[in-house]
């Protein structure tokens, strides 16, 4: 945590093809040791799938899959008196957008189909449809927070 103040976020620069600000954040979350071309490759192909099949906007699609995935409660560890309570907080905006790419592009990767243009494109269908790993993810963070909504008043 600086000492001077809060660190302005840098600015995240639309993609070229579908000039969408989620879909260049997707692309950063999925690069591997800076390989930006072939993370946009796999992203566009993989979106190319989703046109394919389903028909719709696939720029449209990802953002439902967001939607979908994106968790409102969470639960925090919080020490009080020696023991450690699980205390639900809500997530911020900019928490949600990070933590729903994140498991959009951890559960694509630990996909069973061959490429990861068919596990990418299958994972975000399944998010649309609310199906699929990363959806199931949000539904048990959301348990978690239920779960522990006893220790609701331990929230700082």
């Amino acid at each position: 945590m600086p000492r001077k103040g809060h660190v302005q976020k840098a600015e995240v620069i639309p993609d070229p093809m579908y000039n969408s600000k989620l879909v260049t954040s997707l692309i950063n979350r999925l690069m591997i040791d800076g390989k930006r071309g072939t993370a946009s490759k796999i992203i566009y192909s993989a979106f190319d799938l989703i046109k394919e099949e389903t028909g719709n906007n696939p720029v449209e699609v990802f953002e439902k899959a967001m939607e979908n995935v994106m968790p409102v409660l969470e639960v925090k560890a919080r020490r009080v008196g020696g023991s450690n309570y699980q205390v639900p907080i809500e997530v911020r905006p900019d928490r949600r957008t990070t933590l729903a790419l994140r498991w959009i592009a951890q559960y694509s990767r630990s996909r069973g189909e061959h490429t990861m243009t068919e596990r990418l494109a299958r994972e975000i269908m399944d998010a649309a449809n609310e199906t699929g790993a990363s959806v199931k993810k949000r539904e048990d963070t959301h348990k978690m927070a239920d779960a522990n909504r006893a220790f609701a008043h331990y929230r700082w």
